[in-house]
């Protein structure tokens, strides 16, 4: 038998309009997006369906852009039948994965991102921080870098040959420069406000666990598979893996692996962009991926796995 695992994408991939074709057409994917307006208490039906990109970067306003519109893509998927074995999600696509799962509740998932979003802004301002791609290096020699350069860490391990580091500004250039000189493809600044997946955030960490604390969360009825630890994780982890991912690197090479290990190959990434499907391939070219973020790919998903 098929096993399938639903994937969630992290801040940045977003796109104006996105959800709108689905929700439209799905009335179980709207009543996603009018619950979680309420829940963090702004429009974001208006922000995601009419909106500029440009009204979406602000990460305390992207964050619950875009798990409701990842929330309201799994709506549309349950409605036609496909439901996962397994969920994973990239940074903040954890809490979208855990609400496809039925461990937290869609009001729950977005007040939370929406305070994470709050968290990590305040946190970037307090300690400012940068983030780079380092493509075409070995994880371990880049590992290696982090080790030998002060103040900055692993933050994404994507794919391999592709792992982005965070810290300090002038360690985060260190890097970048060394990393030229070991003979990597390429080493890009990327466009962040802070050192997120670092020590240099603990404080949005730190705001973040009582609302973490004050939501329920329960055994979910797909195996939630933790970019935090790449284990499968049971609901007494759930908490406190949220309130780590922030510090902790993205361990998105890792979990896929396992999950591959475990007999998924069917790979479905829902939400905008479709940047977790190429990672994938980079991963491992044997599994199948699709990507959900409009009605055609919802058809042909349903077509291919409902």
């Amino acid at each position: 038998m098929t096993k399938i695992a639903f994937m969630f994408p992290g801040q940045g991939s977003m796109e104006a309009g996105m959800g709108r074709e689905v929700a439209e057409a799905v009335p179980e994917a709207m009543a996603v997006y009018d619950e979680a307006s309420d829940a963090a208490g702004m429009d974001l039906k208006e922000l995601c369906f009419h909106h500029p990109v440009e009204d979406l970067v602000d990460t305390e306003v992207q964050q619950p852009a875009l798990v409701t519109t990842c929330l309201s893509l799994d709506a549309a998927l349950r409605t036609r039948g496909v439901r996962p074995d397994a969920v994973v999600g990239h940074s903040v696509g954890e809490f979208a994965a855990l609400g496809a799962a039925d461990s937290l509740s869609i009001r729950d998932a977005i007040s939370l991102v929406r305070e994470r979003g709050i968290a990590m802004a305040e946190a970037a301002k307090a300690h400012p921080g940068s983030m780079a791609a380092i493509l075409g290096l070995a994880d371990e020699a880049v590992e290696a870098l982090c080790h030998k350069i002060h103040n900055v860490w692993p933050a994404n391990y994507n794919c391999p040959g592709q792992l982005v580091i965070s810290g300090e500004t002038i360690s985060v250039d260190e890097a970048i420069d060394e990393a030229t000189r070991e003979g990597a493809r390429r080493a890009i600044k990327l466009r962040v406000s802070g050192a997120f997946h670092s020590p240099l955030v603990a404080r949005a960490a730190e705001r973040l666990r009582p609302a973490v604390d004050r939501v329920q969360l329960s055994q979910g009825k797909a195996a939630f598979m933790s970019t935090v630890t790449a284990k499968v994780e049971d609901a007494q982890r759930y908490r406190e893996g949220l309130v780590e991912q922030l510090t902790a690197p993205v361990r998105f090479t890792q979990a896929a692996r396992e999950l591959i290990a475990d007999g998924v190959t069917t790979f479905v990434e829902v939400g905008p962009g479709g940047v977790l499907g190429g990672l994938l391939k980079r991963i491992d070219k044997s599994v199948r991926t699709f990507s959900v973020s409009d009605l055609k790919s919802l058809d042909e998903v349903t077509q291919a796995l409902g």
